[in-house]
């Protein structure tokens, strides 16, 4: 959406539109009495599924609710072409061309007037409204005071596309690089940097031994605005003490202090709920928010073909590579669908999509691992496969260029070709039935941007096993990249960063739903 705002709210302010919209606010959204609330839980159902949660829409243009987390509504809007709805819950206007809520002066002021009488109906007062008591969200006014410091501090920072608010080397303090690249690459996570920036971890450890509190001191260092290079030496410190296997001023592996980092961020943070958050499976903390995916696992018995599921959670993908020990699986450039993403094989080169296919392949167990079947109640073999249940909203792949085995210890070089926009649709779990013997087809459709990804940040090592060096490039705007090189920041190409041999990929979903 452009900053002047939806250019099609203008369709629908025609003939009585506010008396349409107040009535759809007085009926189906804030329903203040107790009449309008029994209408509203009898004829809010989804038209097409018969659905009464799944986060229900109704379409402005005509009497039609349906459900926005199954796409119901959407469909709707396609083949009606009617490009606003509205949130049954929350009372936000969504547009289907924008693929955005919008915001617009005079339907933000209906709301409000309409959501204020439904609290009076209801017998709400002042200081229950203040409290927030019945409120499902508030929008922010300024209290007296603060009018009073805006006035009285009228400078303003802008950020601008050739803003470097944000960019700040870090000092290595001896064989520092592993973690100085991690950090710059959790520091440019946009979601990440939001909830640090306004002050949402509520610590109740002593700050001095809490990784939390020492990565929001970290992003208010990074975006105050001082040029000179950062001295984390709190950082590592607290990373030593929680995490004894990366201490000392040996050379650590970044992937090894990524996953160590996330690991000791979730073990401090709490969730919504206030609990402790010890079960990846079941947390709200952030790190669990941004950084967690479910992985499906499907066995299949080759006798009775019945199939045993299970989910696991993730932060990280790791990726074999050709030229590694593991065979690799054989590809034909150009005869299947090589062209997935925006990559190429014209070069011959491998590229992220070839390693997220080999990932997602069926793969025979054998003779030597046969598993149990609940249906034959013997032992069988069985082909494993696994598919994304539910995708992160950063994913971050590990291309595993460092092999490590009785016999052999290398590092594998293979270049890998990654994209900039990169979309997840065939690899995940519902895709499963497009996909036959490693072929993908890939069918375009407008409205599903669920899965596409946009890179940020590419972590790489230059040198050998025994000796190297980790940088970092990541994006400050758009199409603006850097490359951080412990305390040194130099602005880098486009071409530099694709053209980079990738060690550790983090891609940022392009599309976020409100839970």
């Amino acid at each position: 959406m452009s900053p002047a705002g939806c250019p099609h709210v203008n369709c629908f302010k025609v003939d009585n539109w506010k008396q349409n919209l107040r009535a759809i606010y007085q009926c189906f959204v804030w329903s203040g009495s107790a009449e309008t609330r029994k209408r509203k839980a009898k004829s809010c159902i989804c038209h097409m599924c018969g659905a009464h949660l799944s986060r229900l829409h109704s379409c402005l243009y005509c009497v039609f609710f349906a459900c926005f987390a199954k796409k119901h509504i959407h469909e709707h809007a396609k083949s009606k072409r009617h490009n606003l709805a509205i949130d049954l819950l929350y009372g936000g206007i969504y547009c289907f061309m924008c693929q955005d809520y919008i915001y617009d002066k005079d339907m933000e002021q209906i709301a409000k007037e309409e959501q204020r009488k439904a609290w009076k109906m209801q017998g709400l007062k002042a200081f229950e409204l203040k409290l927030g008591i019945g409120e499902k969200y508030s929008t922010w006014e300024p209290t007296k005071r603060e009018l009073e410091l805006l006035r009285h501090n009228p400078k303003r920072r802008r950020i601008t596309s050739n803003c470097t608010i944000g960019l700040r080397g870090l000092i290595n303090l001896g064989n520092t690089c592993f973690m100085n690249c991690i950090v710059q690459a959790l520091t440019h996570t946009p979601l990440l940097r939001d909830f640090f920036l306004s002050d949402r971890h509520k610590c109740e450890m002593q700050s001095n031994s809490c990784l939390v509190c020492e990565m929001s001191q970290l992003f208010q260092e990074f975006y105050s605005g001082h040029r000179s290079p950062h001295i984390p030496f709190r950082l590592l410190h607290l990373v030593w003490t929680h995490a004894r296997h990366l201490a000392g001023y040996e050379q650590q592996d970044a992937h090894e202090f990524l996953i160590a980092a996330l690991d000791v961020l979730h073990r401090h943070c709490k969730d919504d709920n206030g609990k402790k958050a010890n079960n990846p499976n079941h947390c709200n903390c952030i790190i669990d928010q941004i950084f967690t995916g479910g992985l499906q696992s499907d066995v299949t018995c080759q006798v009775c073909h019945g199939v045993s599921t299970t989910i696991d959670p993730f932060w990280d993908i790791s990726l074999d590579l050709p030229g590694s020990s593991t065979p690799f699986w054989p590809l034909s450039p150009g005869g299947d669908g090589s062209t997935l993403n925006g990559e190429s094989h014209a070069t011959g080169a491998t590229t992220l999509t070839d390693c997220l296919r080999r990932f997602t392949r069926p793969e025979h167990l054998g003779s030597s691992a046969k598993i149990k079947c609940s249906g034959c109640h013997s032992y069988q073999e069985s082909t494993k496969q696994l598919t994304m249940k539910k995708l992160p909203i950063v994913a971050c792949f590990h291309l595993k260029r460092f092999e490590h085995s009785a016999k052999l210890r290398r590092k594998i070089t293979t270049y890998v070709s990654f994209p900039l926009e990169l979309d997840m649709t065939p690899f995940m779990a519902s895709s499963k039935e497009s996909r036959m013997n490693g072929q993908y087809q890939q069918t375009v459709e407008p409205f599903n941007n669920d899965n596409k990804y946009s890179l940020f940040a590419v972590v790489n090592h230059q040198g050998t096993l025994e000796s190297g060096h980790y940088t970092t490039f990541i994006r400050q705007h758009k199409d603006q990249w850097f490359k951080c090189d412990d305390a040194i920041i130099t602005k880098a190409s486009i071409e530099a960063v694709l053209d980079s041999e990738g060690y550790l990929l983090f891609y940022h979903k392009q599309f976020l739903e409100y839970e």
